[in-house]
């Protein structure tokens, strides 16, 4: 066995939003001798390919989007060139890196030690880590935490290497002319919306009717009629056989769906799977160290990311439970309260619970607490209380009716008191809006509290406290 060539109190494999964020909470906070590794780049999935690039294409694909709607309002815009995909790609890499340097000159500010390098756990207490010029580092450490994140998967079909996952989405120099997302979940109906607005034919194969379906029910059937009203192809019931590659730029899609029960193909210049995340554990060594995992390869964790093993903790996508920046951001924040701030903290945890989501389609989707069914069958159907409406947002008054967006609401609440259990928004705003009432939800708020605010006029969050 190698000698130790450093030790800590505390040592994070893992330089994504949760990794970080608790490494310069127990350094910078409370004074624990910290390390951290990555073997990427620093930010983790969210900073270099999710969230952050995302919403910065998701914004010029609502810029294009208000562009061809400024017409309605008068203004006579004629475009001089294509949509500059290449010079917005590299300007979105740019603010990436920025955000790169940022991160790491912040571990230095809370004296956090940052080694790039993979990380392979030998036994409870001690980690070998690899580093980019190859030199190698065995650490041992009092405590060590796990946040190593998640990859995107790619299926065994056939061919299914010619494609790309929403990582390759941020790769991409031009902008392609015929796209198919295979998936249903989040990553695809983004990317989907976002490639339909700026400018490519889009296709979105989904393997049942709808797709975000563990949203409430009202949400999956406004968006994915929106999303056929916009113009986006949408393939139902389907499943795809294999890819052929048909030249340099093109290939051929292989596939079924309602439309085409016995079989159609689909010439497209891109391909991107969205087919769900695995965790990024391949390499860990979890074994030598009896870490426990679940069947899809998942750190089991308990509330407080206490694994089996009593000195190793894990959060984040890596443990599969609520796969979401901010949630690891909080939880690795409150573990090393807990492990490092004193007796006060010694309880400190996250509440999982009433964890408010954002889906950045076009429009925008949020969610808090739970769908209509999950609260019938919690709480009785007796004891649950729907309220719910549906408009034009004063923005589309100046369109013809077929440019319409639609605006969906729905608010559940269960007892006597109808405490607000759920609440689902779709809309232009939904985002932005989600933040100050998933607060309310988080403390209890009842209908009538929601009633009890004066409306904001003319906005389309007043719909919330005027609900009937």
């Amino acid at each position: 066995m190698a000698p130790i060539s450093k030790e800590c109190d505390f040592l994070v494999i893992g330089g994504g939003s949760g990794g970080l964020a608790c490494a310069r909470r127990a350094s910078g906070q409370w004074g624990a001798k910290t390390i951290a590794v990555e073997s990427n780049r620093l930010g983790g999935t969210c900073v270099n390919v999710g969230c952050v690039p995302k919403k910065v294409t998701w914004n010029a694909a609502a810029i294009a989007e208000t562009l061809h709607e400024a017409a309605a309002y008068g203004f006579n815009i004629k475009e001089t060139g294509p949509f500059d995909f290449k010079t917005f790609k590299h300007k979105r890499d740019d603010y990436v890196k920025r955000l790169n340097g940022i991160y790491e000159r912040n571990l230095e500010k809370d004296h956090v030690e940052y080694l790039h390098g993979r990380a392979h756990l030998l036994n409870k207490n001690e980690v070998e880590v690899v580093l980019h010029n190859g030199s190698k580092e065995t650490i041992r450490a009092k405590r060590i935490l796990i946040a190593t994140g998640g990859h995107p998967n790619i299926p065994n079909t056939p061919g299914a290497e010619l494609g790309i996952t929403s990582d390759g989405f941020f790769d991409l120099e031009t902008l392609p002319k015929r796209v198919a997302l295979v998936g249903a979940g989040y990553i695809a109906v983004e990317m989907a919306g976002m490639f339909h607005h700026l400018g490519s034919e889009t296709h979105l194969f989904i393997r049942h009717e709808t797709f975000l379906r563990t949203f409430d029910p009202m949400i999956q059937e406004t968006i994915v009629k929106e999303y056929e009203r916009q113009g986006l192809h949408i393939h139902r019931n389907s499943s795809q056989s294999k890819i052929e590659k048909k030249d340099d730029k093109w290939m051929t899609m292989h596939y079924t769906d309602k439309n085409s029960p016995n079989g159609s193909t689909l010439d497209i210049d891109c391909l991107l799977w969205a087919i769900g995340r695995s965790p990024e554990v391949e390499d860990l060594g979890l074994d030598k160290a009896g870490v426990n995992q679940d069947q899809k390869g998942h750190i089991i964790a308990d509330d407080y990311q206490n694994t089996n093993i009593e000195n190793i903790y894990s959060l984040g996508d890596v443990c599969g439970k609520i796969e979401l920046t901010p949630v690891a951001i909080a939880a690795g924040r409150q573990l090393a309260n807990r492990l490092f701030g004193g007796p006060e903290f010694k309880n400190a945890k996250l509440d999982y619970t009433n964890i408010p989501s954002v889906v950045f389609a076009h429009p925008e989707v949020s969610s808090i607490g739970m769908t209509e069914q999950e609260a019938r069958d919690t709480f009785g159907d007796k004891n649950v209380k729907i309220y719910k409406t549906d408009f034009t947002a004063m923005y589309y008054a100046m369109m013809p009716p077929e440019a319409k967006a639609p605006t969906a609401y729905k608010l559940i609440c269960t007892g006597e008191e109808e405490k607000v259990v759920g609440l689902h928004i779709l809309g232009s705003g939904s985002a932005e809006m989600l933040q100050g009432f998933g607060v309310a939800v988080k403390m209890g708020a009842r209908k009538r509290d929601f009633d009890s605010c004066v409306a904001i006029h003319p906005t389309s969050a007043e719909e919330l406290v005027t609900l009937k």
